[in-house]
């Protein structure tokens, strides 16, 4: 037995004992392949092991046994010492790590596939090391808002999943003063609820302010789930540094001047109250908010350091493109590169690394935000026209990875940023690590290992096109993903079938 971090024992399986008389079946990799349906690989009981496992808070050699979809047992030490009744996959020094899940997808399904659909979007994932997605609930047509309209998301996904798939629910006016509403929402399985508090560009997901989050979240606090928030708010008087006179639309600096810090700055102001009833004794206790994609490392970030000592519970992420790219090295009319809130320059990308290793910022998560390529106008450059989004979605490990390196950061520190408090935020109690009992969500990659996202290098979004990322040079191969068990991704091939689950909130 081993102690975990929490001080319980979880069942480890010690590697004297694990020295038995049986004929080792040592299966190399590039002969397993030969699973049909759910996975590339012909057992339900198998053995994974290498040299750098990431588990009970460690990085080190071990072998995990998967049986039935679940970790069964690790034996932590020299693996290779010992013979196993069951087939291993020995991966010699690439990482084993817990599968990333990431809480902030857009996958625009029903409505808009020919911008991003399951099957595409969950392939990107597959083969990027995610196992588990949480689906935002706009950009799809209809918004995830009611019962009926979560029906028509499952619906479109059926058949259609190579990793698992949570969803988000909408918090809009519509819905906000209406508890019946939302408890029919929330008890029909989405995890959360997402809001607004700047206008979407999507018509049927229309923006919030403070009063409907905060009776929102009383509703919430019922079921003790999250509200995720778009945290923009046009401010009541606008600096006069705003948009004027003849402005170029392909300049940056323009569509950076047309949304300033001050609207997120304004936003977490504007919830200061909110955030405080989260807390003990406070009027929707049980409830939690998380700002989803900070960009503002300054006085944004300070007003949410100050709502976790005060008590409130609240977390916060940010995105890889925040962490990857400066405002300064944008090029003029490379509409790949708008998102919203924006990039910003570089000391922020600094400010923004400091407070994630720090523990102020709290997870990574994609934003995916893909679309139609003509709806990127890039041709034409137009900053201010252009839909905004970053398609990253296959692409998020090995670029946290590449410009997190020299920040020193570590493998339990990208665990713990995409998979353990992911999990938590979306209340999946059986995700996010390697512990026996634990869903066999599990990504296989090699740090080392560099390449170039060039024409030649499989991408498996609706438009590889429009990310911004191609052309860079990035460190860190996926070799294999495991959902539950199976092999749904390796040597750039996926499951014949697509098996991941739909995740529906109990």
């Amino acid at each position: 037995m081993a102690a975990s971090a929490k001080g319980r024992f979880v069942p480890v399986l010690a590697v004297a004992a694990a020295l038995v008389a049986a004929l080792l079946y040592r299966a190399p990799f590039s002969k397993s392949l030969g699973g049909e349906g759910c996975s590339l690989l012909p057992h339900d009981h198998f053995w994974i092991a290498s040299d750098r496992v990431v588990t009970l808070g460690r990085v080190g050699p071990a072998a995990v046994e998967v049986k039935g979809g679940l970790i069964n047992a690790i034996a932590v030490g020299d693996y290779r010492n010992f013979v196993l009744r069951r087939p291993l996959l020995d991966y010699g020094d690439a990482v084993i790590m817990p599968g990333l899940i990431d809480v902030h997808a857009h996958l625009d399904e029903p409505g808009r596939a020919e911008w991003e659909g399951f099957s595409t979007g969950t392939r990107a994932a597959a083969a990027g090391g995610i196992t588990t997605l949480v689906d935002m609930p706009l950009n799809s047509f209809p918004s995830t808002v009611s019962e009926e309209t979560l029906k028509l998301k499952l619906e479109a996904a059926q058949d259609k999943l190579y990793v698992d798939v949570g969803f988000w629910g909408g918090l809009v006016p519509e819905n906000a003063f209406n508890p019946s509403a939302l408890e029919s929402l929330l008890n029909a399985g989405v995890l959360g609820l997402k809001s607004f508090m700047c206008p979407s560009g999507i018509d049927d997901f229309p923006m919030t302010n403070s009063t409907h989050i905060e009776e929102g979240l009383v509703t919430l606090a019922k079921y003790q789930r999250p509200l995720l928030i778009h945290a923009e708010r046009i401010p009541d008087v606008e600096d006069d540094d705003g948009l004027d006179g003849e402005l170029d639309p392909r300049s940056y600096a323009t569509y950076l001047k047309s949304r300033p810090p001050a609207w997120e700055e304004s936003a977490i102001k504007d919830l200061q109250r909110a955030m405080k009833d989260t807390g003990a004794g406070g009027r929707s206790e049980g409830a939690h908010i998380h700002i989803v994609h900070l960009s503002d490392a300054k006085t944004s970030l300070e007003l949410m350091k100050d709502a976790k000592r005060s008590g409130a519970s609240v977390t916060v992420e940010t995105c890889p493109h925040y962490l990857a790219f400066s405002a300064e090295e944008v090029p003029d009319g490379d509409t790949r590169f708008k998102c919203a809130p924006p990039i910003r320059d570089g000391m922020n990308r600094e400010n923004l690394w400091k407070a994630l290793l720090d523990g102020h910022i709290d997870m990574l998560s994609s934003d995916h935000s893909p679309a139609d390529p003509d709806l990127k106008l890039m041709e034409e450059g137009d900053f201010l026209k252009a839909w905004g989004g970053i398609s990253s979605l296959q692409f998020v490990l090995p670029v946290t990875w590449s410009y997190g390196k020299k920040y020193g950061i570590t493998l339990n520190q990208l665990a713990a940023w995409w998979s353990e408090n992911p999990a938590k935020l979306a209340g999946q109690k059986n995700k996010g690590a390697i512990l026996p009992g634990y869903h066999a969500d599990i990504v296989v990659w090699k740090p080392e290992a560099q390449f170039e996202l060039d024409d030649s290098h499989s991408v498996y979004h609706k438009h590889r096109n429009i990310s911004a990322y191609l052309g860079k040079e990035l460190s860190g191969k996926v070799l294999s993903t495991f959902v539950r068990g199976n092999l749904v991704f390796a040597e750039d091939k996926h499951a014949k079938a697509a098996c991941g689950v739909t995740i529906l909130a109990k």
